[in-house]
């Protein structure tokens, strides 16, 4: 394909991952609150009033507003931009990776859902059924069709993902005297080996510990948080996630190599 050719494909792409990127950010706020996604439409929370077409272009909105509401000159928190961009760049980033593929648009449906989960979890300690279970299934049906792992592979990865955060979550008030991994972790690290199979799923939950070890050990130090305080595990599996989804393959290989000698 020529240059030029990808370079608008990957613009449109980016451009059509900003806009799902906006709804996510509806997801984010309103599901935690178990209101509607649907309705009523974009309004600005302080003020209540609609938001036209015109302030609700992602990113480039956010900054003509200059990050207040057009009506009542609220600030809108940076996350809302932020969320978009992510998204775009996500989209963006698979398609480079994979190609234009049914494979790819399988992954941009699980990479926006994991954006979903670590804003809510990161909001409100929340990470929604509504999300994870739907994920689970769809992560099934995208292995029996077009994911590499195939469907055995995607049940694998949501019995041992899951099965291992689970164990944790049932034996650590018998070795470290409190509840572990909540249900909402097990559930999202399910869904993770529905779509990328178990051995990243392993490969998730390392990434993740040791991201959420770093960052613990950080802000106790710099005691932003104390020792006993909770700290949401999801968006630390998230980010393991990411890292196996994009280069998890290359991850394994060279792993193997190192093995072989």
């Amino acid at each position: 394909m020529h240059e030029t050719h990808v370079l608008v494909l990957l613009l449109i792409v980016g451009f059509s991952g900003a806009l799902i990127g906006s709804f996510l950010n509806v997801c984010i706020y309103r599901l935690p609150r178990q209101e509607s996604i649907a309705w009523p439409g974009s309004h600005c929370p302080q003020c209540a009033h609609p938001i036209a077409w015109y302030d609700n272009i992602p990113i480039l909105s956010y900054v003509a507003l200059r990050g207040r509401c057009r009506y009542c000159a609220v600030g809108i928190p940076f996350h809302y931009p932020f969320i978009e961009a992510l998204n775009a760049l996500g989209y963006m980033g698979l398609l480079w990776f994979f190609g234009l593929s049914w494979t790819t648009a399988a992954y941009g449906v699980f990479y926006s859902a994991l954006l979903v989960v670590a804003g809510t979890d990161l909001s409100h300690k929340i990470i929604p059924n509504v999300v994870t279970f739907p994920g689970v299934l769809i992560g099934l049906v995208c292995a029996a069709t077009v994911l590499p792992i195939g469907f055995m592979g995607s049940v694998l990865g949501v019995l041992v993902g899951g099965g291992i955060l689970w164990l944790l979550a049932w034996a650590s008030p018998y070795l470290f005297g409190k509840e572990g991994m909540g249900g909402g972790d097990i559930k999202l690290l399910a869904m993770i080996g529905a779509f990328l199979g178990w051995k990243l799923s392993v490969m998730t939950i390392m990434i993740g510990s040791l991201l959420g070890s770093i960052v613990g050990i950080a802000l106790i130090a710099l005691q932003v948080i104390k020792r006993e305080d909770y700290i949401p595990f999801g968006p630390f599996l998230v980010c393991g996630a990411l890292v196996a989804l994009f280069f998890g393959q290359f991850i394994l290989d060279w792993y193997q190599g190192v093995l072989a000698g």
